[in-house]
């Protein structure tokens, strides 16, 4: 068993290993090797937590140093964001499919499709309209007529139920009450 070593150097630890039924590696130790295998984890864990401090040090320095220079955690997510989106639209895969999509929304079929579909909508939207208009013209005309108005005051009267018949004017209907204070 080799181990790199924290100031590069490579120390050696050989030990005689076997290969069990199972595919785990066993090693044949006596107990002073157990003992130096011990010490040899202990001392690079304790180095695996050094490099941590020391890289946590760093990045507070950095990040200092970037407070400094007046460049923001937000300026720094910015500019990666724009690299990487740089890195994406020159990538071979991005540069496919932009290919691709120019092809087919230059096909005949796709201009036939967005035409049909342009017009379908003009259509749609100019209909639609008309309908609304109707409804309101016809809405207009109900509104003077006595279904119209009983049907307002039993929305009115459900009203005051839930209300509690509190009102600025008791004799206007439901309807003449909004209708004065909306020309306000």
């Amino acid at each position: 068993m080799s181990r790199q070593v924290f100031n590069g150097t490579s120390s050696s630890l050989n030990f005689s290993t076997r290969i069990t039924g199972n595919g785990c590696s066993h090693t044949n130790l006596r107990e002073d090797d157990w003992d130096t295998l011990r010490f040899e984890l202990t001392k690079t864990e304790d180095e695996i937590q050094t490099l941590r401090q020391v890289l946590l040090a760093k990045e507070k320095y950095a990040a200092d140093i970037r407070r400094q220079l007046g460049m923001s955690p937000l300026s720094n997510v910015k500019q990666n964001l724009s690299k990487g989106w740089q890195e994406v639209q020159t990538s071979a895969p991005y540069l496919t499919a932009s290919a691709t999509l120019e092809d087919i929304s230059n096909s005949s079929v796709y201009v036939r499709t967005r035409d049909g579909l342009s017009q379908a909508s003009q259509v749609t939207s100019a209909a639609l309209s008309n309908v609304g208009v109707a409804i309101t013209r016809r809405l207009a005309q109900m509104r003077h007529s006595s279904t119209f108005k009983s049907i307002e005051e039993l929305v009115g009267s459900m009203k005051d139920k839930v209300t509690g018949g509190v009102s600025n004017s008791e004799e206007a209907s439901g309807f003449e009450r909004r209708s004065s204070r909306n020309q306000t």
